[in-house]
C-alpha cells in the first residue's frame, strides 16, 4: 500500500534536536504509511475492525522492507485508547496517546522486543514465559516483539510451544524474521504468516523523491534510480544509501556523485563496451574496458553491469513495452531498442552464460583486470557464431551456416563464414580451408545398419558387450535413420553414451553418424520389447488345451520358455533320398556290407 510518507517526525533537523538517520526518521508510522505491502495491510485491516486479532504473527521478507516496523504498528494498533484515553483497537493509532508515545519512543512496559539473535536460549524464553503470565501494567495487551526469531535454539523453540499455542488472552506475539525456513513447522503452524514482497524500484524511487523533497536537497531523478536499483526491494538500504549520497554531495546530488559512491560505471560506457564485444571489435572493447579501468571501475563491478545489460536486452527483446517504462534506464531505453533488435534471442542467452561463467573467473582469479579482458575476448570472438542449434542443424543437413553476429562487420575484416556441404563441413574466406570433421574412409568400412536392432547387433559382433548392453537396456529410440539416430536415454545410462556410439559407428562404417540425446518419450527399449514378446507368447502357449491340461494336473506349475518346434521338426524328419547314383561313397559302402551281409 503506498501511503504518504510521513514527513513530521521529531528530531529531523539540527536544530530541532540531534540529527536522525532517514531510515529512522522516516519510519512510517501507520498502516497507511506501509508501502508495498498491500496484503498485509489489508488483512490487519479487516481482522483489527472485526476484532478477529490471532495471538501470533509471524512477518517474513528481505531486509529492510518494514518486518519490525510493521509489528510496532500492530503494537500501537492493539494499544492505542486515543486522545480521549477511552477508545479500543483501532487500524489508525492517534500517535498522542500515552501508550502511542511510550511505543513510538521504545519504552513501554508492556511492549518488549527481543534480538533472537543474542537471545537465543531456554533461559531468555523463560523470562517471556515467566512475563506472559502477568497482567499488563499499562496497555490493554502485552505484545512481544522477537527479531530474527529463527536464531533460537531448538530448546529455546520448543519451551515456547505451550505458552504460543495457548497464551493468556492479553498477550500477543510478533515475530520476524529474514530466513522462514529455519523456524520449525511447529512454530509456524501456531503463526499467522504474513510474507512482506520487495519493494518496487518506482515505489523506492517515489519515497526517495518524497524524502529528498522533505529534506529540501536537489536529486537528480536518474540518481534516484541507481539508489533504487542499488537497495534491491529494500527501503531502508535505499535510505542509508540516499543518506550517504546527501552527505557525499554536501548539495545537489548527481548520478555521477552517486556512481562514484556505489562504484558503478556510467551506463552509456557499458553499452559502448557491451556493442563492441558484440560486434565482433575485442581492440574497441578492450580499450574502452582500459579507460574504465584507469578511471577506478571495478573489474567485478563491469562484468555485473555487463550481465545487467544483457539481462535488460532480453527483457526489452521478450516485453518491448518495457522501453517506454520510466523505471527503464534511459541508456537502455534510447539505444538498448536498437541493440535489441539486432541481437537474438539464442545470442543473448549464449552471451548471458560467458558472462556469468567469466563473473565467477574475475572474481576468483588474482589478476582480475586480465581475467575480465579474456572474457571480453571470448565474447567477441563467439560473437559472429551462429547458435549451437543452427550449427547441428546444418551439419545434419547439408548447406550454409549463417552467422549470427550482429551490427557491422569487424573492423579488421569479414571473419571467416562456415559452409557446410553434405557430409564434409570446410571453412572458407579468408582462412585457410580446415580438416574435415567426418571420419575418414576405410579400406574395410561396413555397411550402414538398417535399424536401431542391427545396430545393437554390430557392438555385440565388434566385442563392444558393454555399450551393446546399455543400447538394449537405457535406450529408448525415438528417430532412427542411416546416420542419424535420436533416442532417450535413462539416467543409468553413461553420460557419453551417444558421443561414444557415434564415434564407434563412424569408425566402423567410414561415414559421420550423428547421435543425439533426446527428450522425447520414444519407443520401449529392445529389453522392454523382447520381454512384452515372450510375454505374449506365454499367455498364448498357456491357453493350447495340452498345455493348459498340464497346467491343470501339475498347480504350482509355470511356463519357463516358448521354443519354435519348426526348424527342430524339420531337422528330424527323414529326407527323400530318390536317386542313390549321387550318394555319397561312405553311404555305398554301408550298402555293400549290409549286402554281404
Amino acid at each position: 500500500m503506498t501511503g504518504d510518507v510521513p514527513l513530521d517526525l521529531p528530531g529531523g533537523t539540527a536544530a530541532q534536536g540531534p540529527y536522525r538517520v532517514l531510515a529512522r526518521k522516516y519510519r512510517p508510522r501507520t498502516f497507511a504509511d506501509l508501502m508495498g505491502q498491500d496484503a498485509l495491510v489489508r488483512t490487519l485491516t479487516n481482522a483489527i475492525t472485526s476484532g478477529r486479532i490471532h495471538q501470533a504473527y509471524m512477518l517474513t521478507g528481505v531486509r529492510g522492507v518494514g518486518k519490525t516496523t510493521t509489528a510496532r504498528i500492530i503494537a500501537r494498533a492493539l494499544n492505542c485508547v486515543g486522545p480521549e484515553g477511552t477508545g479500543g483497537p483501532t487500524v489508525t493509532p492517534c500517535g498522542v496517546c500515552d501508550n502511542c508515545v511510550a511505543i513510538l519512543g521504545d519504552r513501554h512496559v508492556d511492549v518488549l522486543e527481543m534480538d533472537a539473535a543474542s537471545n537465543t536460549g531456554v533461559d531468555n524464553i523463560r523470562e517471556i514465559i515467566e512475563s506472559a503470565r502477568l497482567s499488563p501494567m499499562r496497555a490493554r495487551h502485552k505484545v512481544f516483539i522477537v527479531d530474527e526469531v529463527h536464531m533460537l535454539s531448538k530448546g529455546a523453540f520448543n519451551a515456547l510451544l505451550k505458552t504460543l499455542e495457548e497464551p493468556p488472552a492479553h498477550v500477543k506475539f510478533i515475530f520476524a524474521t529474514t530466513e522462514i525456513r529455519k523456524v520449525p513447522v511447529t512454530v509456524l503452524s501456531r503463526c499467522q504468516r504474513f510474507d512482506l514482497k520487495r519493494l518496487d524500484a518506482s515505489v523506492l524511487m517515489a519515497l526517495f523523491t518524497k524524502v529528498a523533497a522533505a529534506e529540501a536537497i536537489p536529486v537528480e531523478a536518474e540518481a534516484l534510480q541507481l539508489i533504487a536499483r542499488a537497495a534491491d526491494g529494500s527501503a531502508r538500504d535505499g535510505l542509508s544509501l540516499l543518506d550517504q549520497a546527501m552527505a557525499l554531495a554536501a548539495g545537489a546530488v548527481t548520478a555521477q556523485q552517486v556512481r562514484d559512491m556505489l562504484g558503478l560505471t556510467d551506463r552509456s560506457v557499458v553499452i559502448d563496451l557491451f556493442a563492441a564485444a558484440m560486434s565482433g571489435r575485442p581492440a574497441d572493447a578492450l580499450a574502452i574496458l582500459a579507460d574504465l579501468h584507469r578511471s577506478g571501475a571495478d573489474p567485478i563491478v563491469v562484468v555485473q553491469d555487463l550481465l545487467d545489460v544483457v539481462h535488460g536486452l532480453t527483457r526489452l527483446k521478450v516485453i518491448p513495452a518495457l522501453a517506454e517504462d520510466a523505471a527503464t534506464p534511459e541508456a537502455e531505453r534510447t539505444r538498448g531498442a536498437d541493440l535489441a533488435g539486432t541481437l537474438t534471442i539464442p545470442v543473448l542467452t549464449r552471451t548471458w552464460q560467458m558472462l556469468l561463467k567469466g563473473l565467477g573467473e574475475v572474481t576468483q582469479s588474482p589478476m582480475p583486470q586480465q581475467a575480465a579482458e579474456m572474457v571480453i575476448i571470448r565474447i567477441a570472438h563467439a560473437a559472429d557464431l551462429p547458435p549451437p542449434g543452427d550449427i547441428v542443424r546444418q551439419l545434419t543437413q547439408g548447406g550454409m551456416v549463417p552467422a549470427a553476429g550482429p551490427g557491422p562487420a569487424p573492423a579488421s575484416g569479414p571473419g571467416p563464414r562456415m559452409t557446410v556441404e553434405p557430409g564434409r563441413p570446410r571453412a572458407v574466406g579468408d582462412a585457410a580451408p580446415a580438416p574435415a570433421m567426418v571420419a575418414a574412409p576405410v579400406a574395410d568400412a561396413l555397411a550402414d545398419p538398417k535399424d536401431f536392432p542391427a545396430v545393437v547387433a554390430l557392438f555385440a559382433e565388434r566385442r563392444e558387450a558393454l555399450i551393446a548392453s546399455q543400447l538394449r537396456t537405457f535406450v529408448h529410440l525415438v528417430r532412427f535413420e542411416p546416420g542419424h539416430i535420436e533416442f532417450r536415454q535413462q539416467p543409468q545410462a553413461p553420460r557419453d553414451l551417444a558421443n561414444r556410439v557415434g564415434q564407434l559407428l563412424g569408425e566402423w562404417t567410414g561415414r559421420r553418424w550423428v547421435v543425439a540425446v533426446s527428450s522425447a518419450r520414444g519407443e520401449a527399449t529392445l529389453t522392454e520389447r523382447e520381454a512384452a514378446a515372450e510375454a505374449a507368447l506365454k499367455d498364448e502357449a498357456a491357453r493350447h488345451p495340452a498345455v493348459k491340461a498340464v497346467l491343470d494336473a501339475f498347480p504350482g506349475a509355470k511356463i519357463l520358455e516358448v521354443r519354435d518346434l519348426e526348424p527342430l521338426a524339420q531337422a528330424v524328419a527323414a529326407p527323400d533320398l530318390g536317386d542313390t547314383t549321387d550318394m555319397p561313397m561312405a553311404d555305398e559302402d554301408a550298402a555293400d556290407e549290409e549286402g554281404d551281409l
